[in-house]
């Protein structure tokens, strides 16, 4: 069994673990879709620019990504990497935005529904933990195409797999659904449970979103559970 090892230089570009594969996309496709659906059912207030602005941006990369490699492999070329970068980022902003929005709307208007304040706080919670997967996902390890390589860069997180690694077959590494469960588990606990951040800029992203998911569920779902009773 090819079980997981530390490596023995001090090189930061040593094996850390798995054989090379290819990845497949799909997965975090159908999430940038799901984020896509919610953020143009948001309210128009709570948008940046027209509701169908950044779905048909966003889709159009989607689309064209998708196209040239349906499946994430070492040798994609850099216009690809940085398109799969720009779009999670072109999500992340507009979400924050949202989020501002909302939370604008909230402490300068008196009056405030209360069903589609806490619909959209909803939404914009759940947009927050697909874009975070997202982001962990294509950074940790160099990104997807890098992780398909049996040499890669040390690991920005810490699974469960990887320290008892009689528990998983020797050739695993995280797919896109360790990543869901982090950033879900990361939303809703505000802290790391069961993976843990390694590196300083998978700290950094964790944070910023216990922060967001703090923000929405402490301060507008719970205003919005006022106004309803």
């Amino acid at each position: 069994m090819n079980e997981m090892t530390a490596p023995t230089t001090g090189d930061d570009d040593v094996a850390w673990g798995t054989q090379a594969r290819k990845e497949p996309r799909w997965p975090a496709s159908l999430a940038v879709l799901a984020i896509l659906v919610l953020y143009g059912t948001l309210p128009p207030r709570y948008t940046l620019g027209p509701a169908f602005l950044i779905p048909l941006v966003a889709g159009a990369m989607l689309v064209a990504l998708t196209i040239l490699a349906p499946h994430r492999t070492h040798g994609e070329s850099t216009i690809q990497r940085i398109g799969a970068v720009a779009l999670i980022a072109i999500v992340n902003v507009a979400n924050v935005v949202s989020l501002g929005l909302l939370v604008d709307h909230l402490l300068h208007h008196s009056t405030v529904n209360g069903d589609q304040l806490l619909l959209s706080s909803v939404q914009i919670w759940l947009t927050n933990i697909l874009i975070f997967a997202l982001w962990y996902w294509e950074l940790d390890r160099g990104g997807p195409d890098e992780r398909t390589l049996p040499h890669h860069r040390r690991p920005d997180f810490l699974f469960p797999q990887m320290t008892t690694p009689h528990c998983a077959p020797g050739d695993w590494s995280p797919a896109f659904v360790d990543y869901l469960y982090l950033a879900f588990t990361n939303a809703t606990a505000f802290s790391p449970t069961d993976t843990l951040p390694l590196t300083g800029w998978a700290k950094l992203l964790m944070m910023v979103q216990s922060l967001a998911s703090l923000l929405t569920v402490a301060l507008v779902a719970a205003r919005a559970v006022n106004i309803l009773t």
